[in-house]
């Protein structure tokens, strides 16, 4: 993948409710809902119950972090 193939698909989701898995060590798991808020060059941010989360498009390529329409 493309790091500009990934952040044009997750631009499509801007202002809409995404749900956020994040894989991190020791297999702990993180699941996230909000609304994707904010697209930048290299990070994108998402809404998430009053507080805003800030994740790197090269952590979906390599799969550490998946986004999915809700």
């Amino acid at each position: 993948m493309n790091l500009d193939i990934v952040r044009e698909e997750i631009k499509q989701y801007l202002n809409k409710k995404v749900e956020v898995k994040v894989y991190g060590m020791r297999n702990k798991n993180y699941n996230y809902e909000g609304i994707l808020s904010a697209v930048y060059p290299y990070v994108f941010t998402v809404f998430i119950q009053g507080s805003e989360k800030s994740f790197n498009y090269s952590d979906v390529i390599i799969g550490d972090v998946v986004v999915k329409p809700l």
